[in-house]
């Protein structure tokens, strides 16, 4: 894990089209912006974690298995 260290009006850029920037700071309250191109979700992690168990949750309960993940080694392989 990279830990930065940044103060109100400060951003981390997260390759050419993400920045982060603090906004504001309350306490032991961060508030950050977040600009990113509009086709990016941008999720907190609790929701994220939700939504994924949910969707594995509905995959498991089909017919059908759920679908192979391509990993970007293999060209996919057609579903039935």
């Amino acid at each position: 894990m990279l830990i930065l260290t940044r103060k109100v009006n400060e951003s981390i850029m997260i390759g050419d089209d993400i920045e982060i920037r603090v906004a504001r700071i309350d306490n032991d309250l961060v508030k950050i912006g977040i600009e990113a191109p509009r086709h990016l979700t941008i999720y907190r992690n609790e929701v994220y974690r939700q939504i994924k168990e949910s969707n594995l949750t509905a995959a498991r309960s089909g017919t059908l298995p759920p679908p192979k993940l391509n990993l970007g080694n293999q060209p996919p392989k057609p579903q039935p």
